[in-house]
Parts: C-alpha cells; sequence; structure tokens
C-alpha cells in the first residue's frame, strides 16, 4: 500500500519543527549535510522546468526593488527606535536575506507558477550578492572589506544556486536523457527539503539554546520582531503577487527567507546575537508554510 502523499505532507513541517526541538544537539551535528540536500533539491527542482525559456518578469523588479529599500529603512528605523545596532541588523535581516532555494517546492504545492519561483530564485541570490557587501562595508564602518565579503558570498550562493542551474541546463541541452531521468524524479524534492528543513531548524532551536542567557531583552525583542516582519512580507508579497499576475508566487518569494544564509551572514559580517532573528523567522515561517499546505490539501479534498 502506498503512502498517501496529500495526508502526509501537512504535517511534515510540524514534525520536523517537534523532532528539531526534541534532539536540536544531533541536528547541529550533522547540519553540515544540508547544503549537499539543498543542491540535491534544486537539482530535482530545476529539472522539472525548462531553462532556456526563463524571463525576466516584472514581479522580479518590485520584489528587488522591496528588498533593496526594506533593508536600508528597516535598518535605520529599527536603529532610532531601540538605540541597539544588534537589534537593528537582526530586523534588517528579515527584508535582505534571500530567498530560500527551496521557495520552489513549497509555492508549487501552494499553486504558483514554476517559471516564476524558479526565476527569482536565482535573480534574487544574485541580488543579494551584490547588496549585502555594501550594506555590511556601511554597518562595519569600513571593517568589511566589499571585495572580500562579495566574493565570499557569491561562492556560497553560487555553490549552491548556480551550479545545479549550470547542470541542469547543460543536460537539458545535451542530455536530454539524462533530464528526463531527473525530472521523472522531481517529485521527491519535497522530502528532500523537509530532511533539510528539519537538521536547519534543529541547528536553529540549538543556537537559540547556547545564546539566550545575558541577552533576554535583546533576543525577545527579535523574536517579537522575527514574527511582524514575517507576517508584513508575507501579505506584501500577496500584494505584489497580485498585482503581478501570481498572488502565491509573490508571497512566497518575498517572505520564504533563506535562514541558513543569513545566519552565516550575520556571523561572518555582523553581531552573532542578530542571527536569533532568522532562527526565530525560520520557525514562524514553516509554521506559516505548513498551515497554507494543510489549508490547501484540506480544500482540494473538499472539491474532490
Amino acid at each position: 500500500m502506498g503512502i498517501d502523499t496529500r495526508r502526509v505532507k501537512p504535517f511534515v513541517l510540524p514534525g520536523a519543527i517537534i523532532i528539531g526541538f526534541l534532539f536540536h544537539q544531533y541536528c547541529e551535528i550533522l547540519a553540515g549535510i544540508v547544503p549537499f540536500l539543498v543542491f540535491i533539491l534544486l537539482l530535482l527542482t530545476f529539472a522539472s522546468t525548462e531553462l532556456r525559456t526563463l524571463k525576466f518578469k516584472k514581479i522580479d523588479l518590485f520584489l528587488m526593488l522591496y528588498q533593496v529599500m526594506a533593508s536600508v529603512a528597516i535598518y535605520f528605523l529599527s536603529k532610532q527606535i531601540f538605540k541597539n545596532d544588534t537589534i537593528a541588523q537582526g530586523l534588517m535581516l528579515g527584508a535582505l536575506c534571500p530567498v530560500a532555494g527551496s521557495v520552489t517546492v513549497v509555492a508549487v504545492i501552494l499553486g504558483a507558477e514554476r517559471k516564476y519561483t524558479v526565476a527569482y530564485t536565482i535573480i534574487g541570490n544574485l541580488l543579494i550578492c551584490l547588496l549585502a557587501p555594501i550594506i555590511f562595508t556601511y554597518i562595519a564602518n569600513g571593517e568589511a572589506d566589499f571585495t572580500d565579503s562579495f566574493y565570499a558570498i557569491f561562492k556560497k550562493i553560487s555553490s549552491i544556486i548556480g551550479l545545479p542551474f549550470f547542470i541542469i541546463l547543460i543536460l537539458q541541452n545535451w542530455a536530454q536523457p539524462v533530464a528526463k531521468i531527473l525530472c521523472k524524479y522531481s517529485g521527491s524534492a519535497f522530502y528532500v527539503w523537509s530532511l533539510a528543513l528539519l537538521l536547519t531548524l534543529g541547528q536553529t532551536i540549538n543556537f537559540i539554546f547556547l545564546h539566550h542567557e545575558g541577552n533576554w531583552n535583546v533576543i525577545a525583542t527579535l523574536c517579537i520582531g522575527s514574527i511582524i516582519i514575517c507576517l508584513c512580507q508575507f501579505f506584501i508579497g500577496r500584494f505584489i503577487g497580485r498585482r503581478s499576475g501570481d498572488t502565491i508566487a509573490g508571497q512566497q518569494l518575498l517572505f520564504q527567507k533563506n535562514s541558513a544564509m543569513g545566519i552565516w551572514m550575520a556571523n561572518t559580517y555582523l553581531n552573532p546575537l542578530a542571527s536569533s532573528f532568522l532562527a526565530f523567522y525560520s520557525i514562524w515561517q514553516n509554521i506559516l508554510n505548513s498551515w497554507q499546505i494543510w489549508r490547501r490539501d484540506k480544500d482540494s479534498t473538499k472539491t474532490v
């Protein structure tokens, strides 16, 4: 008897949160395999998309403009309000953090157009390669070198996002039988993502356990801020998506963040405590994703 994936999917995210919480120390040990899981995930996702047909869309421009303007505005406003640079850095990461490589998996389940999400996954991450070093150089008062930070961020993004893109592009042009085999198994991307999610959440929860002592006020502020920014970006993304022809793509591309990448950037170039914002953000975004998948599956069951 086969597994009914429609019944399983709504419980994958809550299950990952519970297991990640209970076994967070072990997830931290295994977190090193997450980049490889994301690589496989993107390989399967890109394989089911005709990459030669991808085009720059109006939605990409609006999403990029939001990330640039919101990153700068949030940093300066929150610094004035809270008089704390760590809080300002953490809240800024909510807008600056690149879109998650796994966004297509969830977005397509929810009904988004695959071509929109794949295109911005690539374009949005390349934008952060340029934008993040500029912001980090300013925040660090010149201590962070633009060239070094650009190269480090580009290398990290290109190895995870760019490499599977070019592999599939080559296979689709010169080894179509292999590309078709990968496309056949593209449905497995959800379960690869689920394992990556479990390990990432476990690592996130472990980080919070390790850094909470003596920093409760900052962490509590970042926790509350992560809920607010997560919800704001969800609804702003829906607004942008609705006016660009794909509401679901807009909401997912704007609010679903690559928290692991953001945590790495904070630990490398900012105050490491600021990364706790993304630790909380990853929990809220995955709870929201879980609810959306559950609701969609419930609605689809009613219509059958």
